[in-house]
């Protein structure tokens, strides 16, 4: 059953974020959707496919799982603060209240701004685009905190002693939860926040956590006075709902980050199956101006405005449904 009230608030939601965009300066702009490289991230599965030429050779090519990988072009190429709704693909993603493999993303640049600037303008954007009837979070202040701030708070751990691994270990076994010899920090890091942080964090509000701890390695400035990076989440309802960075700039910075990750993406991988994309052999080159980047699943934040649990009515082709359709004939 097509939900066409659905539809036409994604419509009028798509089109409130542009004209704020529009109206700020952004330029809007449509970058492709197969890539042959991508970045490295172990933590994602991509799609593959091949595109055959009998004059060119085949070659493989993958689905972007964010479009971040040709707008830095476009940062480095010199265009001004731009912005993309874009379709986004995601593989091995779980089916169901909030995932589905193929999602909308809204990305945008901001020249000359670093994550905490992206903070109010991300706030403003939700609000004046809003196609909801006044859900609770929309009204209230939201909260801003750190990491370490919300790691103390909700789970009783102590981030500055939290660099140490086998501190954060105890700490997981005093709360209860398994871990095992081959755990890396991230591992035991990320099982903490999911189970005792995420679950606590207030759904009255948007909520910005920030100053990610450095051990989670990604594209975001570090800073030179503490182990955390230039990094927020936002959280609506309790569910993610976009991420941002203060954008590395530094290419030997870029270029270790990918020599680390295609390493680890290369072993984790071995034998499984999974696609292993090559990394873009010239991103860590690229002259990436200061700016601030952040990506906004579209499809969560429009259920978050019209008080949705599940992202599923809003999708006129869930894959879930056709996967279902499939198995009935």
């Amino acid at each position: 059953m097509f939900d066409f009230n659905a539809a036409a608030r994604r419509s009028e939601l798509c089109r409130n974020i542009r004209g704020y965009l529009d109206s700020k300066g952004y330029l809007e702009v449509y970058t492709p959707t197969l890539s042959p490289y991508l970045i490295p991230e172990p933590t994602i599965k991509a799609f593959k496919t091949e595109f055959r030429n009998e004059f060119t050779g085949n070659m493989e090519l993958y689905l972007i799982p964010s479009p971040e990988i040709f707008m830095k072009r476009l940062l480095a190429a010199g265009s001004p603060s731009i912005y993309q709704i874009s379709t986004c693909f995601r593989n091995a993603e779980q089916l169901g209240a909030i995932h589905n493999p193929e999602f909308m993303m809204l990305e945008y640049y901001t020249l000359g701004f670093d994550e905490q600037d992206s903070i109010p303008l991300t706030i403003d954007m939700i609000r004046k685009t809003n196609v909801g009837k006044g859900e609770p979070w929309m009204d209230n202040e939201p909260m801003i905190i750190t990491m370490a701030e919300a790691m103390e708070r909700w789970a009783g751990v102590d981030m500055i002693r939290g660099e140490d691994i086998r501190y954060l270990k105890k700490e997981a076994e005093r709360l209860g939860l398994e871990s095992a010899g081959s755990d890396t920090w991230d591992d035991v890091f990320n099982r903490i926040f999911l189970t005792y942080v995420e679950t606590s964090i207030p759904t009255d509000r948007q909520v910005y956590i920030t100053d990610y701890p450095e051990g989670i390695r990604c594209l975001a400035k570090a800073y030179e006075d503490r182990p955390c990076r230039k990094r927020w989440e936002m959280y609506i309802n309790g569910i993610e709902i976009a991420n941002c960075y203060d954008e590395e700039t530094d290419k030997e910075e870029t270029r270790s980050y990918f020599a680390q990750e295609e390493a680890r993406l290369a072993e984790e991988r071995r034998g499984s199956g999974d696609a292993i994309p090559p990394a873009d052999p010239s991103f860590p080159d690229l002259d990436i101006p200061s700016s601030s980047g952040v990506a906004m699943g579209l499809d969560r934040l429009l259920a978050a405005e019209l008080g949705m649990k599940s992202i599923e009515p809003l999708l006129l082709f869930p894959l879930s449904d056709m996967l279902n359709a499939g198995k009935s004939r």
